[in-house]
C-alpha cells in the first residue's frame, strides 16, 4: 500500500498544533471587569478602591490603596472592601495579571470592577507617572 507523502507531512504538522490548545475554549460572556484606557482609568480611580495586582513589585500608580499579588487575591481578600458591591479598580504591568485577578474577584462576589487596559505600560505610554517600588 502506497502512502501519500503529502498526507504524512500534513499530519506531522497539524497534529502537534492540536496539542497546543488548553482544552475546552473559554466560556463566552462578559468580562468580569470593564477595560478602561489610561485617561478613563485615572478618572475612575477617585471613586474606587484601587488594587495593584502585579508581581514582582515594579511600582504603582498614585492613589493605590493596596498591592496584592494577582495569584493571592483570594487568600488576602480580607484586605479588600467587605462590601462585594464596592467599586474596585485593578491594574498590573500589562493587563494579564489584572484580568486573572478580576476573574478571581468575580468568583468571590465582587461585581463592580474596572481594569486598566494595557496596564502600567499603557499608563506610562500615555505620559502618566508611576511611583517607584
Amino acid at each position: 500500500m502506497a502512502v501519500d507523502r503529502r498526507s504524512v507531512l500534513a499530519a506531522l504538522f497539524v497534529l502537534p498544533l492540536g496539542a497546543c490548545g488548553t482544552g475546552s475554549p473559554p466560556a463566552a460572556g462578559p468580562a468580569p471587569a470593564r477595560l478602561l484606557a489610561p485617561a478613563e482609568f485615572a478618572a475612575a480611580m477617585g471613586g474606587r478602591f484601587v488594587v495593584n495586582v502585579h508581581v514582582p513589585d515594579e511600582g504603582s500608580l498614585a492613589g493605590t490603596d493596596v498591592a496584592i499579588p494577582f495569584d493571592r487575591v483570594a487568600e488576602r481578600a480580607a484586605e479588600l472592601p467587605a462590601d462585594r458591591a464596592a467599586p474596585l479598580a485593578l491594574y498590573c504591568m500589562t493587563g494579564r495579571m489584572s484580568a486573572i485577578a478580576a476573574g478571581t474577584l468575580a468568583g468571590l462576589g465582587y461585581t463592580d470592577m474596572v481594569d486598566l487596559a494595557g496596564g502600567m505600560q499603557a499608563w506610562r505610554a500615555d505620559g502618566r507617572p508611576i511611583e517607584a517600588a
